[in-house]
């Protein structure tokens, strides 16, 4: 029976998302007669609410693309992807998966991170509140063991590293007069929110490495390490204190294959 129940659900969510499927069994009027035009409005009713939400997630990918392409790219996502929750502000976690597969967008190479950007700020406004990492924390650890640590993410950080700048083309968005990037380098972005508000923050180009490294649970001295060998003129103090100072970390961790 419920195996039955379940059945019916995947395929009537499945006729509301695909406009070639038939009105699903069952699905009748007070006359027990089928009637495709009315299953058809509502059927457009959802996609109207899932595009809607979508648009609300990612404003600024909008922006980038026009409210008519932006629409046509939802729709194909909302196809195939149905709101894994019921809260709708959660809906389109993995759309900037979906845009970089998207043909018709392959063109602007920079959609996908840009629409990255705006889910880990979503994220990041919904993640557990949490203290970020006191410099006291830093500043009490013996210089000897100070290589073998490991910084925990903050709950709400995310880090997306970019061949284009995006950092820069999502704040100029943030804007009503939208300025042109003059700068078209790559930039690494920390979205994260230590407090009350999200914040987005482009990280000097010499950190990126660094910052990459402990966010994949490296080493403070192996996070170094690579970050000298990509870019000899890093500077771990100014960096390590850098990140701290913008809440990236939550906690310090001794590395266990050091610990006696």
């Amino acid at each position: 029976m419920t195996m039955d129940f379940a059945a019916s659900q995947n395929a009537f969510a499945d006729a509301l998302l695909h406009a070639d499927r038939p009105v699903p069994d069952g699905i009748t009027t007070a006359r027990g007669t089928t009637d495709a035009a009315r299953f058809a409005i509502y059927r457009n009713n959802v996609f109207v609410g899932l595009t809607r939400a979508l648009a609300q997630n990612f404003p600024v990918t909008e922006r980038l693309v026009g409210k008519q392409f932006f629409t046509a790219m939802a729709r194909a996502y909302a196809q195939d992807h149905k709101p894994a929750s019921p809260l709708i502000i959660e809906y389109g976690g993995d759309f900037p998966d979906f845009i970089a597969s998207f043909r018709p967008a392959s063109d602007l190479a920079y959609l996908a991170d840009v629409a990255r950007i705006e889910a880990a700020w979503r994220r990041a406004y919904q993640a557990a509140d949490a203290a970020p990492l006191d410099l006291a924390a830093l500043s009490a650890v013996a210089p000897e063991t100070l290589a073998d640590l490991r910084l925990v993410p903050h709950p709400s950080a995310d880090l997306i590293r970019s061949d284009h700048p995006v950092g820069s083309i999502w704040s100029a968005h943030q804007q009503d007069m939208v300025m042109p990037v003059a700068d078209w380098r790559a930039q690494d972005v920390l979205v994260v929110r230590p407090g009350m508000t999200v914040h987005v923050h482009i990280l000097p180009p010499q950190d990126s490495v660094f910052a990459a490294c402990l966010f994949k649970a490296a080493t403070l001295g192996a996070a170094a390490e690579a970050a000298l060998i990509a870019a000899p003129e890093f500077d771990f103090g100014t960096a390590l204190i850098g990140l701290a100072s913008l809440g990236a970390f939550s906690a310090l961790q001794q590395d266990e294959g050091n610990v006696p």
